[in-house]
């Protein structure tokens, strides 16, 4: 089957009377010009709506038809389209007044050819015709290409504006999206700095705890030899005084290392009561006076388990950030009580539950479900870290309870931390005795670099009736563990070129079931355990009690948690 191209290039012959259509098939061939030739005035109507170039006519061959259907489909042409015919006339020209068409006029583009003619004649009309229809088609796709160009324009402006919309909207899009990243930098750039300030303060409070720890281990363990030797009871008093005193700087440091992150947990039995007391006097004086601060504590709430210092500093915090959220005034709130505890604690055993109630400006929602995130903080650049809830949640976390905030918007906020019970008698519980048989005689190896610190140990250890031999640092205890086995070696953490977990390694390739104490005022407790593996690790500073109790269970081989724990608070 042709295809449209093919037949819009074809010549139509009609020549219904002998071999006239053959002969003029015949010249068109050798023209080169592709020819159907069509048995009537309808099959040439059929064949021009089709598709053709041309059409070759005897005028017999219409004059004797009816040419309405034909000029019909004339009619009907697109604008661009003029279809020749070629016409060749009889011998007889009566049917046709003299220089015209006559009836073959409606036809249009004519060309009239009297015969008898000649083949170039008529090759060289069809050729013309053909010629001037495939200008018509060029023109028919001018036509179009400008039509396709006229609906694309009408289709942009008609577009126009809703794209200029979309473009617009992409753009405030972009502008807000790069916006928010530029604060979001900002902030991260922020979080940095303090990031990198509180590393900067952790390590100094580290160094500085251990330091202070030493010098309270030395006034503590003084004050303690005093009380046990002297009956002055002037003298008494004042060392009980000064006692107090390294009691107190003893959690100064805790709290010091806890604002740093640098302090485990040593959870005792703490009891709610007297840790409401001590933070509410530290709570008071930062307050001010336009803050009601009360405190409230349930009949069947007794004691949790907790870290003393953490809970302090977490408490503070809590009353210190209601406070920013009450800038007129207002009141705070401190409330334990026994509850259900929310479904993630599937641990045993009963929870008491801690509250800090104010009546600020509260939170919104999205706010809420960030605040224990680190570095998160609404407050401006320079009075915040982000830190303080961040701390409150894993410290609870870490005392096998939880952490939860409540707040609306103007309804003010509540943070709640869920603490494991316990009982006061495991609170009250004392320190070991002083006196034990099991210490008489016993040979322990003290390795310390500060000569006030091992003087004073040496003093201690001496008084329980330990034989002491002394070492200022790593290499002496070496050289005095390759005299003689002690019992028990005592060594400080951090001391020039040796630590204390590498000296405890190095007396335990030699002696493997030598036990060593490591006695340490430095911050990170969790590290030195990991390093020493079971060794035991005393806290500075620490009571002559405690000294007692750790020497007494590691000469006797019991496996004990870190010292220090027992410590009253």
């Amino acid at each position: 089957m042709a295809s449209a191209s093919d037949l819009e290039q074809r010549a139509l012959v009609l020549a219904p009377h002998g071999r006239d259509a053959d002969v003029i098939a015949g010249v068109l061939a050798r023209h080169a010009i592709a020819c159907e030739i069509v048995a009537d005035c309808a099959a040439l109507t059929v064949a021009v709506q089709a598709g053709a170039a041309a059409a070759i006519v005897a005028e017999e061959a219409l004059l004797r038809s009816d040419l309405a259907p034909l000029l019909a489909c004339l009619r009907e042409q697109p604008p661009w389209s003029d279809f020749p015919f070629v016409v060749l006339l009889g011998k007889r020209l009566a049917a046709l007044p003299r220089g015209g068409a006559g009836p073959l006029a409606a036809l249009g583009n004519l060309v009239l050819l009297e015969r008898p003619l000649s083949a170039a004649t008529l090759g060289s009309a069809a050729e013309s015709a053909l010629r001037a229809r495939r200008r018509q088609y060029e023109a028919r796709e001018l036509l179009a290409d400008r039509e396709a160009v006229s609906a694309q324009l009408a289709s942009l402006n008609a577009t126009l504006e809703a794209r200029v919309a979309e473009r617009t909207l992409a753009l405030a899009e972009a502008n807000d999206r790069l916006t928010r990243e530029t604060i979001e930098r900002e902030r991260a750039q922020q979080a940095m700095v303090q990031y990198q300030k509180m590393e900067s303060l952790g390590r100094l409070t580290g160094g500085v705890a251990h330091d202070f720890n030493n010098l309270l281990n030395v006034v503590q363990g003084t004050m303690e030899l005093i009380l046990l030797i002297s009956k002055d009871e002037a003298v008494r008093s004042r060392a009980q005084t000064a006692k107090a005193a390294c009691e107190r700087g003893a959690r100064l440091t805790a709290q010091l290392l806890a604002f740093a992150r640098n302090q485990a947990l040593d959870l005792t039995p703490l009891r709610v009561e007297a840790l409401f007391e001590a933070v509410l006097g530290m709570a008071r004086p930062l307050l001010g006076r336009s803050i009601d601060v009360q405190a409230r504590v349930a009949d069947d709430v007794d004691c949790v388990t907790a870290d003393a210092s953490q809970m302090e500093m977490a408490l503070l915090n809590l009353a210190i950030n209601a406070r920013d959220a009450m800038p007129d005034g207002g009141r705070i709130v401190f409330e334990a009580s026994r509850a259900a505890p929310p479904a993630e604690l599937t641990a045993g055993g009963g929870f008491v539950r801690i509250a800090v109630t104010d009546n600020g400006c509260g939170m919104s929602a999205d706010v809420a479900a960030r605040v224990f995130e680190p570095f998160f903080t609404t407050k401006g650049v320079g009075k915040g870290t982000g830190l303080g809830l961040s701390q409150v949640y894993g410290m609870a976390h870490q005392s096998g309870g939880m952490a939860q905030v409540i707040s609306q918007p103007g309804a003010g906020t509540t943070i709640a931390i869920w603490l494991p019970a316990a009982t006061r008698q495991a609170a009250q519980a004392g320190l070991p005795e002083l006196a034990s048989d099991a210490l008489a005689g016993a040979r322990v190896l003290l390795v310390e670099d500060d000569d006030n610190v091992r003087a004073g140990m040496a003093d201690a250890l001496m008084t329980l009736g330990c034989d002491v031999t002394q070492a200022a640092n790593g290499s002496e205890g070496l050289a005095a563990l390759e005299q003689a086995r002690p019992d028990l070696v005592l060594t400080d953490y951090l001391m020039p070129g040796m630590t204390g977990a590498e000296l405890a390694r190095a007396a335990r390739e030699r002696y493997p079931d030598l036990p060593v104490l490591v006695a340490t005022g430095y911050a990170d407790m969790a590290a030195i355990q990991a390093a020493l593996g079971e060794g035991t690790v005393l806290k500075k500073p620490f009571q002559l009690a405690e000294l007692a109790g750790v020497v007494r269970r590691s000469l006797q081989g019991v496996a004990s948690t870190p010292a220090g724990a027992a410590r009253p608070g």
